[in-house]
């Protein structure tokens, strides 16, 4: 008996600590795949119960599971608890035509794979099938050497779209550095300079956008260094405030001032054998830019009250997001002490001139949020990632963290579409991220076109308004009827601009 196949997206996330496999430093979380025997879902729909059994059989032997639905109604209610990954639909059924099923199956599950299957074959209705984004168009009665070679054809794709998301993912984890991640020149430039440095170092510059990664890039200079298990002490220095700077970096003793009622060590003195961080270094008031310099020329501390001065032993790695050189001409920084922290610089590059890291990136931060939050997601479709490729990513690696962490709440299924990452964007911002482009959406589009409301849109809008209806207007018993998650139903009266007209309880 054949045993069933697994794939990427029959994986369930758990977590493990491993060491850095550049630094062999501090031990990091990597999220990894634990095997599920389970297989594809294929949902077959048509309204004849010997076209259902004969797919069944044929589909099983491919190494499918099957849901059988003879109608578009129930359909749409196995779509709505549980994504498939192919779907064979019937053109002509009683309650609802075929090219409106794959019409709502594009939008619900843009991952799913759609065949057409129909007894009355017309070239008009296999070229909107087509335009649609259906794979195949079947005629009845079957020809079943040729169903059962594009079963198999689907089964191999799926398989080999699973190894090629498996195989990033992968690639994410061998292309991680003490944290970052880059497979693009730019990035393994930035690697192997902190590799030569960061044993010699003491005193380190590091700049770049904002989002781009500076406190990583801190962390690998020490991580890598011999100084690995040593204190890591950060301070951000846009976040103090100003007549409290001296003390925070160099500590005060009891009676220094108002409210000193101990004496306490600063910054420095915590980060004595290690490393400090300086983040936003050009936030720094000139005030304490002097004795900044001095501690970083002396190697000494002076606390705020105290008369005796202490010897540190700290490697300072600053980060600023602004041009110091713009900063010194301006007379906002001092000269002296941007030469002093300027021994080594370091360059991190933005995300838009990196593109090339972006399906790494993402995977690795899908893989993150995929064991955090428990969903079996596992990859992107094929618009998602060029929406993605495409954006500008003002806000750099930071930005598409959050946007893809926004979008894995967003979504229902294992694979993240367009939607998802749009309404992670915010609304309308999708398009403005598109270099170039002026096309509507495709929502105006269909409107521009006059384009009526499909008919199973209509079936689910009553079918969300009869079971809010039975369940006197619970949002939360609803869509344990439905199978879906509170915010999925949410999301489906939005679109169906139900918030008014769905009754609800006197108390939610």
């Amino acid at each position: 008996m054949r045993q069933p196949t697994r794939t990427i997206a029959d994986v369930t996330p758990e977590t493990f600590q491993a060491p850095c496999p550049n630094c062999g430093a501090k031990p990091m979380v990597i999220a990894v795949a634990k095997p599920a025997l389970s297989r594809p879902l294929l949902l077959v729909v048509d309204d004849e119960p010997q076209v259902l059994k004969v797919v069944e059989r044929l589909a099983a032997k491919a190494g499918f599971d099957v849901v059988a639905c003879a109608s578009g109604e129930d359909a749409m209610r196995t779509l709505l608890r549980k994504p498939a990954d192919l779907a064979m639909i019937d053109l002509r059924m009683p309650d609802v035509n075929g090219l409106d099923l794959l019409r709502q199956i594009r939008t619900t599950v843009p991952g799913c794979e759609v065949i057409l299957m129909t007894a009355y074959a017309a070239v008009d209705s296999a070229v909107e099938a087509i335009k649609l984004g259906a794979r195949e168009y079947l005629t009845k009665p079957f020809d079943f050497d040729r169903l059962k070679q594009v079963l198999e054809d689907i089964r191999t794709e799926l398989d080999r779209r699973a190894q090629v998301i498996a195989l990033e993912s992968q690639m994410a984890r061998q292309l991680e550095f003490c944290g970052m991640l880059g497979r693009s020149a730019a990035m393994q430039e930035v690697f192997s300079l902190i590799q030569r440095l960061a044993p010699h170092a003491k005193v380190v510059l590091v700049g770049g956008e904002t989002g781009t990664g500076k406190e990583l890039a801190a962390r690998a200079f020490h991580y890598a260094g011999s100084r690995r298990n040593r204190p890591f002490v950060t301070i951000n220095c846009s976040a103090v405030v100003d007549t409290l700077f001296e003390s925070e970096l160099f500590g005060h003793v009891r009676g220094a001032f108002t409210g000193a009622v101990d004496s306490k060590p600063g910054m420095f003195e915590a980060a004595h054998g290690g490393t400090l961080f300086l983040d936003e270094i050009g936030e720094l008031p000139l005030s304490v830019q002097a004795k900044l310099l001095r501690a970083l020329e002396n190697g000494e501390v002076q606390r705020v009250g105290s008369p005796q001065p202490k010897r540190v032993d700290v490697t300072v790695i600053a980060a600023t997001n602004r041009d110091l050189r713009a900063e010194v001409a301006a007379g906002r920084f001092r000269g002296d002490l941007f030469y002093r922290l300027n021994v080594v610089e370091v360059i991190l590059p933005a995300l838009r001139d990196r593109r090339e890291d972006i399906p790494y990136l993402t995977a690795a931060f899908m893989r993150d949020c995929a064991a955090r939050m428990g969903k079996p997601i596992h990859g992107l479709t094929a618009p998602a990632e060029r929406l993605l490729l495409g954006a500008r990513w003002e806000g750099n690696v930071r930005e598409l963290k959050n946007v893809v962490e926004r979008a894995c709440m967003l979504a229902d299924g294992t694979l993240l579409s367009e939607r998802e990452l749009a309404g992670a964007f915010g609304p309308d911002a999708a398009q403005s991220f598109r270099p170039g482009s002026t096309s509507p959406s495709p929502r105006a589009a269909r409107a521009t076109a006059g384009e009526t409301t499909a008919p199973l849109d209509e079936m689910e809008r009553g079918h969300i308004l009869d079971v809010l209806r039975q369940m006197n207007g619970n949002r939360m018993a609803a869509a344990k009827v439905l199978g879906i998650s509170r915010r999925a139903l949410y999301r489906r009266l939005e679109r169906h601009q139900l918030e008014d007209e769905a009754p609800r309880r006197t108390r939610e």
